[in-house]
């Protein structure tokens, strides 16, 4: 991993657009529609299990859209390298399972100390070191838990919504039979919207205000929340966004400054946090789409991210009008949208989690614990999953595996 790579700088950027063509602008539209879909759903029923107020939840949308957009504006036009930016998937899904536990201002503090952390993770170049201190499968099983209900309210919704349900279920499975460049998760997400409007009337939320403007929200800091939110969020966001970004980028070839990523990474996410917004970060998945040989020759591929920023930045400056819309569908259609979101990340979870046949009890206590989503001593339940499965790992399983090896070569 290269932190210092040659960059074109400014010096380029004066007109990138000869640089479009149809397949990196094909590949920045799937990366948008992909972060912009199931997340938003689950920022709302985040907020709605925080009970947190409708400007609250807007403001939230807003920063992770708007700065998330930016950031993955800039790094691509400055790198001509196919950084995306956004927000984290499983971040948010690991809040909708806390954010009852917090208020918004201690949330707002929890997130403002989760960016200071990455930022200083970039600074240091510690990030290769942290990630390998919890082990990837304890934060995968982790991960498998907390999203386990989501599935669950996936297929019960699913009954529910019948028609609309079985038909973009049918296509989640065509086209990933066909494997076309179109991801199955927005080949379903799309059909679904299509079906819903065909045979559901929309109807707008109750909340139907002007504009509401930005502005930085009080911050509060406990170290209950720092432990809670703070470090989990962080490790999500680094090990299921950065890690993937960053290992796809490397597999296509790209000269990738890592620390200064995960920096300004941690520099938006400070920001974002002050608007209401968990993280703004290079984004896992999306940068995967963008940095794929299907978005077009290597060196023009950076401006498939430019067109997921500017996407992201369109929706995140509209959602004060887009979220009372969002908030009239069905309870049932929200949870599809987020099952079929989440599908991926839950099966890749599971896999990981319960990849390693030396730690099996350790994967499963974690996945047991997260799933449980239990509160000791204010620390909630993501936490002790981490705390528990990375203890198990490394000193009853490992010690134990090392202690057979040792009694082998003793009587061999």
């Amino acid at each position: 991993m290269s932190n210092s790579p040659k960059n074109p700088g400014w010096q380029k950027v004066k007109i990138p657009f000869k640089d479009l063509n149809h397949k990196n602008i094909a590949a920045g539209l799937v990366a948008g529609i992909f972060i912009i879909t199931g997340p938003t759903a689950l920022i709302l029923e985040a907020a709605s299990n925080g009970s947190f107020t409708m400007e609250q939840t807007v403001l939230w949308i807003f920063s992770v859209y708007v700065f998330g957009g930016l950031f993955g504006i800039f790094l691509p036009l400055y790198y001509r390298i196919p950084i995306v930016g956004g927000h984290s998937l499983t971040g948010v899904a690991f809040l909708a399972a806390v954010s009852y536990q917090f208020s918004f201002h201690e949330f707002i503090g929890a997130y403002l100390l989760s960016g200071i952390f990455m930022l200083l993770i970039g600074l240091l170049g510690f990030f290769s070191r942290l990630i390998k201190l919890v082990p990837k499968e304890i934060i995968s099983a982790m991960l498998a838990g907390m999203i386990t209900k989501y599935m669950i309210s996936f297929v019960i919704s699913i009954s529910q919504l019948l028609t609309v349900g079985l038909i973009s279920l049918m296509a989640f499975f065509i086209f990933s039979k066909w494997k076309t460049k179109m991801p199955p998760a927005i080949a379903a997400i799309v059909t679904g919207f299509i079906m819903f409007i065909l045979t559901t009337p929309i109807h707008s939320g109750d909340w139907a205000s002007g504009i509401i403007f930005p502005h930085p929200f009080t911050p509060e800091f406990h170290l209950i929340s720092f432990l809670s939110v703070s470090i989990p969020l962080a490790l999500l966001i680094l090990s299921n966004d950065a890690a993937v970004a960053v290992g796809a980028l490397e597999q296509n070839k790209y000269n990738t400054p890592v620390n200064r990523v995960i920096s300004l990474s941690g520099l938006a996410s400070i920001i974002a946090g002050l608007f209401g917004g968990q993280s703004a970060n290079i984004a896992g998945m999306a940068t995967v789409i963008c940095s794929d040989e299907e978005a077009g020759p290597k060196e023009k591929r950076y401006m498939g991210a430019v067109v997921t920023g500017v996407m992201l930045t369109a929706f995140g400056l509209l959602s004060w009008k887009l979220i009372p819309i969002i908030q009239g569908l069905p309870k049932e259609f929200i949870s599809i949208i987020v099952g079929f979101s989440l599908i991926g990340v839950f099966g890749n979870s599971l896999y990981q989690g319960f990849s390693n046949q030396t730690m099996k009890t350790s994967a499963a206590f974690a996945f047991i614990i997260a799933f449980s989503n239990i509160t000791i001593l204010n620390i909630s339940a993501p936490v002790w999953s981490l705390a528990v499965g990375a203890f198990i790992a490394r000193y009853i399983e490992h010690a134990t595996g090392d202690r057979n090896i040792d009694r082998a070569k003793k009587t061999a």
